[in-house]
């Protein structure tokens, strides 16, 4: 067996080989595209998928006001726009604008999907709880859009902060 030293645990949590990042859309009056690591299937049947938020986050407001939310999967083309929604704030910049996506409409939800990921959930809310220092939003997916010819391994992850594709570099930071 290996030596395996102690390391801390919020250092460690960096080993784990990939998390998926999503472009989450939340909101119908005043709408919000936050950049998001923590993102999971929570169950198939009901397919439910879980976001995990920071309270600090303007998204974490409107996430809490609203019943239904969108998570959209950016392929590397979408690697700017998508650092560009996880540095920025909502409340001071209409992220939609900013970064020249197009929000278009949902077809089971009130809120936009975006027409450049080849992948959108259309999500409505059916749980959430809170987990140390994120909240953990839960929404049962209830339509699900994928783009004709779509490569997952063209899908951006985040990866102890980086932006890669299965085996390829996209940016460092």
């Amino acid at each position: 067996m290996p030596n395996k030293p102690d390391m801390n645990p919020v250092r460690a949590i960096r080993t784990f080989p990939s998390f998926p990042i999503a472009l989450v859309v939340v909101g119908k009056e005043e709408k919000n595209i936050i950049a998001v690591s923590l993102v999971h299937i929570f169950s198939f049947n009901p397919p439910l998928i879980g976001i995990g938020i920071s309270p600090c986050r303007y998204s974490h407001e409107l996430l809490h006001r609203y019943p239904e939310f969108t998570v959209n999967l950016p392929s590397k083309e979408l690697v700017e726009e998508t650092l560009f929604c996880g540095e920025k704030s909502g409340k001071e910049v209409d992220k939609l604008e900013e970064t020249g996506l197009t929000a278009a409409a949902g077809k089971m939800v009130d809120v936009p999907t975006l027409e450049e990921c080849p992948v959108s959930f259309e999500c409505r809310k059916v749980q959430n709880f809170d987990t140390g220092d994120h909240t953990w939003f839960i929404g049962e997916i209830v339509s699900a859009h994928v783009a004709e010819g779509y490569n997952r391994e063209r899908t951006l992850i985040y990866w102890a902060g980086e932006f890669r594709t299965i085996g390829e570099l996209i940016r460092g930071r």
